[in-house]
């Protein structure tokens, strides 16, 4: 059987908003299958003009808390870009692609299912990293 990628149906050009947008991006988290320990909180950074096109760019940061360590020693964040193309018409839906904060890849949503493993690896990485300071 071959494995379903989740998305969601994504708002068009003309209806976009700032916070629609942060609502659909609320919504493709809560399709990743990541375990209900990871907390996160998501924000709207800037809005950027170019010839072609409007992004907006977000970014959803996690963190495992625990009774014990109520604060995560450290946080692994998703940055998301919102694309709404001047080329195409206001009825097409807008484009979605995000990437992880130690990585240059770029990911689509309807490409490439999020693995929770992205999460544990920065944060890994992150306490590796201050542990040697």
């Amino acid at each position: 059987s071959k494995h379903v990628i989740k998305n969601i149906p994504w708002t068009t050009a003309k209806n976009f908003t700032v916070e629609i947008g942060q609502q659909q991006i609320e919504e493709l988290i809560s399709t990743w299958d990541i375990h209900e320990s990871w907390l996160h909180h998501s924000e709207f950074l800037e809005e950027e003009e170019l010839k072609d096109s409007k992004r907006y760019h977000y970014r959803a940061c996690w963190g495992l808390p625990t009774r014990r360590k109520p604060i995560p020693r450290a946080t692994a964040s998703v940055y998301f870009v919102i694309v709404i193309s001047k080329l195409k018409p206001d009825t097409a839906p807008v484009e979605v692609f995000y990437r992880l904060e130690s990585s240059r890849l770029i990911r689509r949503p309807e490409q490439c299912e999020f693995r929770e493993k992205w999460l544990h690896d920065i944060i890994e990485n992150k306490v590796l990293c201050a542990e040697r300071l």
